[in-house]
């Protein structure tokens, strides 16, 4: 599955210590855009018009059995009707060593050739994560994301409206910070959401009349982390007193990032409220609900009432929709 984004080969050497067979281009140029791998098999003996030229190939123990049942002319007719489709990369597993029909159909098409030493089963292991991770489908947006008792809390709301400055109460509080200003979101599969923050401003967090600090050296290294599931979305906004604000709890509400449902909160801002403690409250009832738990539910039973029952959750808007 393609998603507009890509790595590169380089990419994946470094990342998982691959050794290079034949390297016929620039390993930087040549770019991976599938998250999809497909193994040899059945491809070197059966039909292509279904072959996803995207996909990253993988050779196992197996493919090369067949191979050396075949002879030298027939290897390399299989393999170049493959190679001649012009897939990005091979990957050639066991400790095999490339043979040289495989090699010189590589180098006439211009295809990497890489080598692992361990099975087929666990390179695929190793690298459909890695894959689905740097070329999920992603946004950017405003807002804060931290780690607060084992739930990754978004904090979205308007500029000037606390979020950073709750960040940091959060963080002397002993939580986790992984991004500010800025949340680079991904899906992958499972429907789960990941944030992590832009390289280049990661750990930084802008405070207002103070400038810019880093996290990271004020905190220590165990404030914060590269990344964390989105569990939740709080959005703080300015207290108005005309609208009537949730205080039951009873209705569950959702937003909707990348198609994914999300529980959403709105928390009101005024001076005196402290917005540390409400967001890790909100943390620890979250956590409660995805187990099943509903103090509203219990509440309403204990005095003898009829729970209201929503049979459609109600989809809110994240600021960034608004």
């Amino acid at each position: 599955m393609s998603t507009g984004f890509y790595i590169t080969v380089d990419d994946i050497i470094r990342e998982l210590s691959f050794d290079v067979a034949l390297m016929p281009k620039d390993s930087k140029t040549v770019k991976i855009t599938s998250r999809d791998i497909n193994r040899m098999g059945l491809e070197l003996i059966g039909p292509l018009e279904h072959f996803d030229n995207k996909r990253v190939m993988i050779m196992g123990e197996s493919e090369n059995y067949f191979l050396s049942t075949l002879s030298s002319e027939e290897v390399y007719k299989s393999v170049e009707a493959i190679l001649s489709l012009l897939p990005p990369l091979l990957i050639v597993t066991y400790g095999i060593e490339p043979r040289k029909e495989i090699l010189e159909v590589a180098q006439k098409y211009k295809i990497p050739i890489l080598t692992s030493k361990e099975t087929a089963a666990e390179v695929t292991g190793e690298l459909s994560p890695f894959l689905n991770i740097h070329l999920a489908p992603r946004i950017t947006r405003s807002g804060g994301l931290l780690n607060v008792h084992g739930e990754g809390i978004l904090i979205v709301g308007e500029s000037g409206v606390g979020k950073s400055e709750t960040a940091i109460e959060l963080l002397k509080r002993g939580h986790k910070l992984i991004a500010d200003d800025l949340v680079e979101i991904r899906k992958i599969p499972k429907q789960t959401l990941i944030g992590s923050a832009p390289e280049n401003i990661r750990h930084f967090i802008e405070v207002r009349g103070i400038g810019i600090i880093n996290a990271r050296r004020i905190f220590g290294i165990g404030a914060v982390k590269l990344n964390e599931t989105i569990d939740m979305v709080v959005s703080l906004e300015n207290w108005k007193d005309e609208k009537n604000y949730d205080r039951m709890g009873a209705e569950y509400r959702y937003t909707q990032i990348l198609g994914v449902k999300v529980p959403f909160i709105s928390i009101p801002v005024r001076p005196g409220r402290n917005l540390a403690i409400i967001i890790e409250v909100a943390a620890m009832n979250n956590r409660q609900r995805k187990l099943g738990y509903n103090a509203a539910r219990e509440l309403f039973i204990n005095l003898g009432m009829e729970y209201p029952k929503s049979e459609n959750p109600k989809l809110e808007k994240c600021i960034w929709d608004i």
